[in-house]
């Protein structure tokens, strides 16, 4: 019985074990992991590429032919009671019934290959939609995974000092136990030390935000910003040629598609009062004076009051709106272009002086006066300000940094250079 009860406990103890690493797993994410997730995942760039799908299945529809109509019909059937036998006998065929088969198949004039045309014209304009949303989605995954990185480089620098400060606070309790400094110099490194814990907490919550965001735009079903993020600032920004001229961006190739897409439209109306042939052949069945007969028909509409005028004029409309917005886009791509490389070029060199300039200097001070203060050297006014300068000099770093990095990456987008991720091991 105890043995039983002994295995019962650890089986118990085992499972309470195995729910608690469960539970505290998280996922621990690249920002390449990051994007093929979303490419994967994502909702909107899904909705683009079934979008894309549609158009090319419309393309080979408007390919097809359109299918012939078999027709067959019976007539002259005495209802007064006479008999419709004929000396050929009382079968159904040998019967005066007149039995009609018809084949008919529609002929389209000067509209089947422009139709096509304007097929054509809206798969590539489909297929540069997705190819837009999929540049936007990986710009917009490594904008919010940099955000999230930022927050979390603050939560640290803000939790460092904190620590710093609460380490010089006990420093200071030994002073003043020693009557070298009074009550209110240790007062006010424990208000400036309990001011960096709430700055940090606030903090974190926003970096907590930042990932609630990415997992929601990663398409994770409940996104709780438990996300942990594994590269290292260096490790993500893109290379990106500067110089390049911008290349043909998605959302100009759409704008040039959907406009040869209106101008065909436009011929196809044009063409619309161009009557369509319905070509029939039949085979007439009498008995007994016509008993084996054939037929010859053409039918066509005559365009005699509709003219097509209204659905012509809609697609002049639609042409120009579509002039007009590629004009609108390329001028877009050329100003989002010039923006991003001055943003990239500022972005650039603000964080190489921080990062190779200011931040070695403001540790040098900070280290300096903390040592003085310690040894007496220094008053509390000093640490302060220089705890305060130095947070705020690691903090700008870290923004900077993390600028540069997506400036780099809205500059790639602009030049259309960001490309898809390369092939790693993804997530489940």
């Amino acid at each position: 019985m105890r043995r039983l009860l002994f295995t019962c406990l650890i089986l118990l103890s085992a499972g309470r074990c195995a729910a608690s690493a469960d539970a505290g797993q998280v996922d621990t994410l690249s920002l390449t992991q990051a994007q093929q997730r979303a490419l994967r995942s994502n909702a909107d760039f899904r909705i683009a590429q079934a979008q894309a799908d549609t158009a090319l299945a419309q393309l080979r529809a408007v390919r097809e032919f359109p299918n012939p109509v078999a027709g067959y019909s019976v007539s002259k059937i005495n209802t007064d009671g006479r008999s419709n036998a004929t000396a050929e006998g009382r079968g159904y065929w040998g019967r005066s019934y007149d039995s009609i088969f018809s084949l008919s198949q529609l002929v389209e004039l000067g509209k089947r290959g422009v139709r096509r045309v304007s097929a054509e014209a809206g798969a590539r304009s489909a297929e540069a939609l997705r190819d837009d949303a999929r540049r936007l989605l990986l710009q917009s995954v490594a904008q919010l995974y940099l955000a999230a990185w930022e927050a979390r480089e603050e939560v640290r620098v803000l939790t460092a000092s904190a620590a710093s400060l609460r380490r010089e606070a006990e420093i200071a309790a030994t002073r003043y136990h020693a009557g070298d400094i009074a009550s209110t110099d240790l007062a006010q490194i424990e208000i400036a030390a309990a001011q960096l814990d709430l700055s940090a907490a606030s903090t974190r919550a926003g970096a907590q935000a930042a990932l609630i965001a990415l997992e929601t735009l990663l398409g994770v079903a409940e996104p709780r910003g438990q996300t942990v993020l594994s590269d290292a600032l260096d490790d993500t920004a893109p290379a990106v040629n500067v110089q390049a001229p911008a290349g043909p961006r998605p959302d100009v190739v759409a704008a040039e598609a959907n406009l040869a897409k209106s101008e065909a439209d436009l011929t196809l109306q044009r063409h619309g009062p161009i009557p369509d042939l319905t070509v029939t052949l039949q085979y007439e069945h009498q008995p007994p004076d016509q008993p084996n007969t054939a037929g010859l028909g053409l039918s066509f509409p005559l365009p005699i009051w509709n003219r097509n005028t209204g659905n012509i004029l809609a697609a002049r409309a639609a042409r120009e709106g579509a002039q007009a917005q590629l004009e609108k886009v390329r001028m877009q791509a050329t100003a989002d272009a010039a923006a991003a490389r001055v943003a990239f070029d500022e972005a650039r060199a603000r964080a190489d002086a921080y990062r190779h300039e200011l931040q070695p200097k403001s540790a040098a001070i900070i280290q300096s006066v903390a040592y003085a203060y310690e040894k007496g050297g220094a008053a509390l006014v000093e640490l302060l300000a220089a705890e305060r300068n130095d947070n705020d000099i690691r903090i700008a770093t870290a923004r900077a940094q993390a600028d540069a990095a997506t400036a780099a990456f809205v500059l790639a987008a602009a030049l259309n250079q960001i490309e898809p991720p390369a092939d790693r091991p993804t997530l489940p």
